[in-house]
């Protein structure tokens, strides 16, 4: 479709899948990644395709990531830098990275090893588990979204996750785990802040 992609990277371990919007040449760009299940879509009836539409109008590119091995936290971060280092080969100097729940530790890890790249990280439904590092985002937005209705995970691990990285809690007062009570705010909210980080 017109300023979006579908590429697929074969491996030895599976296929990556990567929906991109956006030309391929924008110097701004946000990976996003979804759970322990996988996906494309994202939280909040699919606000990863929102947020890439647009993004996209403003210039900034969307890469949502599809994991060759879901659950699997070493894996999933080095499915999200192949795609951090594939944008950075098509020109990208600056990226957020955005994970929900099981994504989520996998968004901050990334942006702990890329440091040089990764401007900013946000979190959505987070767990708390692969966290640990946070610590290493201290100094860069940090933005951390958690239902305060999570059936799944309880708000204290994004709690957790801001207090490591020095970075913003909002507890969404009626959400659950998918964030679908929650919608319009997240879009309002990102497509306030990312473009803001990335500038």
């Amino acid at each position: 479709a017109d300023r979006l992609d579908h590429v697929e990277v074969f491996t030895l371990a599976g296929l990556l899948t990567l929906l991109w919007h956006g030309t391929g040449d924008e110097e701004a760009v946000v990976v996003c990644c979804g759970g322990a299940m996988g996906g494309l879509l994202g939280p909040a009836d699919g606000l990863y395709h929102d947020l890439g539409v647009a993004l996209a109008d403003a210039g900034i590119a969307t890469i949502r990531v599809g994991w060759r091995q879901p659950n699997d936290l070493d894996t999933c971060t080095h499915d999200l830098l192949a795609a951090l280092e594939l944008a950075a080969r098509r020109g990208a100097r600056r990226a957020v990275t955005i994970g929900h729940s099981f994504g989520g530790a996998v968004a901050v890890r990334a942006g702990v090893l890329v440091d040089d790249m990764v401007v900013g990280v946000v979190t959505l439904a987070t767990q708390s588990a692969g966290c640990e590092v946070a610590e290493g985002l201290a100094g860069r937005p940090v933005l951390c979204f958690h239902g305060a209705a999570d059936e799944l995970l309880p708000p204290m691990c994004s709690e957790l996750v801001a207090g490591l990285s020095e970075g913003e809690l909002v507890v969404l007062p009626g959400a659950g785990h998918l964030l679908t009570q929650a919608g319009a705010e997240l879009r309002g909210r990102l497509l306030e802040w990312i473009p803001a980080t990335l500038a």
